[in-house]
């Protein structure tokens, strides 16, 4: 084979995004992926006639999967249909108390003025102060993804840094706006969504709920796997080579470069540049056996948190489900505390729970419901033997979903499936089950992070979660566009 090629090693979203942008330009790609189906995390489980998605269930920033389409000369609404979701979630607390979080400001507003009239002008004033953090970061952090310090010392991040908030965590900004202990709650919970403690993680997050609240959230119709359907046809209507169910055992280097990659099975593939669509930490332990200075520094870093995940197909119904749900624990700080600091489950988790089958009614018999069901769990660690607590921690989430009001749902589950940390770092090569690579629980967590361009090694470059600018489907996607843009001008 041509050592011209690009080779890919993951088909996650990032990786689908770099070789769907460098295919564009007239490159020649071949993806590798150990799995039988592309998507990474972005996956699906089908049984008994059931429709499970295993990963990112809410879709943000539509623009950015638009402007990857167009980039290849598509047009998104050829291949995907885009549903809003009205609620956006539902969140119920262990008292009863709960709230739907309306896509449409006017009857968001009306909720937070139901649930706690005095805290109407704090949602405003919440909205404004994260406006401004995402003025000052879309174009520093999201759209134009760094490779080191020096990429940020510019005149614009040092006018615009003490407008990111980034000295005090997102418990303490959200404190500083709401007053509800309710409201509090489903602010803090948007730093989850990278995998971090809102206790910890700088308030810089705080724009992830802005993001939400103000651009909308995505349902894409029959199933969020069909995004990771939708790339597949369109990298192959591009040419690129797509290796399914085909794990690489190296990545090859000689004289501070890469050349290569060395299968599972022998067979050696030579490349101009190499990308890597998987953990950087397991990509610097397994793949780049030489590398294991770099790979010892980032294992001494904090990782995100891992997740705990029941696919539930029930033969009954239950009507006040809507298609997203939270079902908050009743003390959110110990929550996080049993996670990160002391590596155990949480003994009230918050569980959230997706019933796709509200919008997509195949996804489950008639009658019948699809629940995936998720509780943020340590990343592995010492503390916590998954083989011989899974079952046990699974009845207690089932347990505290019936005391949230499903009523007797441990009788009417006909199929049952447990994802343990340990299977998602075994499916996904993620280190130690981390969803989402390091966890963002300091303020200068960002800067921690594994560059787009590998240091170390020349034409080695990093796409996806691990790296910049994080994770979620729509920085994913940037991390796709900005790895394909440094590959391309390392090439000329």
């Amino acid at each position: 084979m041509s050592s011209d090629q690009i080779i890919i090693v993951g088909a996650g979203l990032g990786g689908l995004a770099a070789a769907v942008r460098l295919a564009a330009q007239g490159r020649r790609v071949t993806l590798i992926e150990k799995n039988e189906r592309v998507g990474g995390k972005l996956n699906l489980v089908t049984a008994q006639g059931y429709t499970f998605d295993t990963g990112p269930s809410l879709l943000t920033m539509p623009w950015v999967l638009e402007e990857l389409f167009a980039a290849a000369g598509r047009r998104l609404s050829d291949y995907l249909q885009l549903d809003q979701i009205e609620p956006t979630c539902r969140y119920q607390w262990p008292d009863g108390t709960h709230f739907h979080a309306w896509q449409r400001l006017p009857q968001f507003v009306q909720e937070v003025e139901r649930l706690s009239p005095a805290d109407v002008a704090g949602l405003f004033r919440f909205l404004a102060h994260t406006a401004q953090i995402y003025d000052a970061v879309a174009d520093n952090f999201l759209l134009r993804p760094f490779d080191g310090i020096r990429d940020l010392l510019t005149p614009r991040l040092l006018r615009d840094g003490p407008r990111i908030d980034a000295l005090r965590s997102v418990d303490r900004a959200v404190r500083s706006f709401f007053r509800s202990p309710y409201l509090r709650q489903l602010f803090n919970r948007y730093a989850t969504y990278n995998g971090s403690s809102p206790y910890l993680s700088p308030a810089t997050f705080n724009v992830i709920a802005y993001i939400e609240l103000v651009e909308g959230g995505w349902y894409v119709r029959g199933g969020m796997y069909q995004l990771a359907h939708a790339l597949q046809r369109l990298l192959e209507e591009l040419g690129v080579e797509l290796r399914l169910n085909t794990s690489v055992a190296s990545i090859l280097s000689e004289r501070g470069a890469v050349h290569g990659v060395r299968l599972e099975h022998g067979e050696t593939i030579t490349a101009r540049q190499v990308i890597v669509n998987a953990d950087p930490r397991y990509a610097y332990t397994t793949l780049l056996p030489e590398q294991q200075r770099r790979a010892a520094r980032l294992a001494r870093l904090e990782p995100s948190c891992s997740g705990f995940v029941l696919f539930l197909g029930i033969d009954t119904s239950y009507p006040q489900l809507a298609h997203h749900n939270i079902f908050f624990s009743s003390d959110y700080q110990a929550e996080f505390t049993a996670i990160f600091q002391k590596g155990v489950p949480a003994a009230d988790p918050t569980i959230y729970v997706a019933a796709t089958c509200v919008s997509d009614h195949d996804h489950a018999p008639p009658g019948h419901m699809n629940l995936f069901v998720l509780v943020n769990a340590p990343a592995l660690g010492p503390r916590v033997c998954w083989p011989r607590e899974a079952e046990a921690y699974a009845d207690r989430v089932i347990t505290r979903l019936e005391q949230h009001g499903l009523h007797h749902l441990s009788q009417h589950i006909v199929y049952r499936q447990i994802w343990t940390p340990a299977e998602i770092a075994a499916r996904y090569n993620a280190a130690d089950g981390a969803i989402y690579g390091l966890s963002s629980n300091h303020p200068f967590s960002a800067f921690m992070r594994p560059p787009l361009r590998a240091p170390e090694l020349r034409n080695l470059y990093f796409v996806g979660g691990g790296t910049h600018p994080g994770g979620g489907i729509p920085l994913v996607l940037l991390s796709g566009r900005a790895v394909a843009e440094r590959v391309s001008a390392d090439y000329r």
